[in-house]
């Protein structure tokens, strides 16, 4: 699995973030998360924090000049090299096509795109019911990931918030500009050949099943 780089494709609530996690620990690869780092850099109140964040608490994509400009960043430092999957990242063609300069001038091609097929229903139920410590940024889920104290972070005992954007409002508005700006990107990869879809109503397990027997044919 040394030196694969993956992109993992999908609406908001497919599950890409918590699998990519399970691949990262399962074969050594980074996982680079685009949402985990524009987080940070609003917490941190940075210039690109600020700039992104009228845009993430509407449900809008961050415009691409300032995604790719982190990511180009990313994907210079060395601990890449090992591999890595992409979580949140591209989300337009036009991303894509950004990374695709990025990988053809390190002469690291990209190795599969999985593409989490997810149907509507589950996502809402999914994203309405995350919750998040503000302080420390542990997640959690009503259902799936509950604190052990309703409302009540297990880590550092902050009091639990549902973000902006996982709010059923924002979810139809997040679900309308994925199909909009980002389904585009399966037509992009199918082209490319680089293209794989699996099951994203799947539960963690099954799911994981899944993308073990599509990475183990690369």
């Amino acid at each position: 699995m040394t030196g694969l780089r993956i992109v993992l494709l999908g609406p908001p609530g497919a599950g890409k973030g918590t699998h990519a996690k399970v691949l990262s620990r399962t074969h050594g690869i980074l996982h680079i998360s685009t949402g985990d780092i524009l987080r940070s850099q609003i917490q941190a109140g940075t210039e690109l924090g600020k700039r992104a964040k009228s845009f993430i608490d509407s449900g809008k994509l961050v415009p691409d000049d300032l995604v790719v400009e982190m990511i180009q960043d990313r994907l210079n430092r060395p601990d890449v090299q090992k591999g890595f999957i992409l979580d949140g990242f591209p989300r337009t063609v036009e991303q894509a096509k950004a990374l695709e300069a990025m990988l053809e001038a390190s002469k690291t091609p990209l190795g599969v795109v999985l593409e989490f097929a997810t149907s509507e229903a589950v996502i809402v139920n999914r994203l309405s019911g995350r919750r998040a410590c503000p302080k420390c940024g542990t997640n959690y889920h009503i259902r799936n990931i509950p604190p052990k104290q309703e409302g009540i972070c297990d880590l550092c005992g902050s009091a639990l918030i549902q973000r902006k954007d996982d709010k059923p409002e924002t979810i139809r508005e997040r679900l309308k500009v994925y199909h909009e700006q980002t389904a585009p990107l399966i037509k992009f990869y199918k082209k490319r050949k680089t293209l794989r879809a699996v099951n994203g109503d799947l539960e963690i397990e099954p799911l994981q099943a899944e993308l073990a027997k599509q990475l183990q044919t690369l």
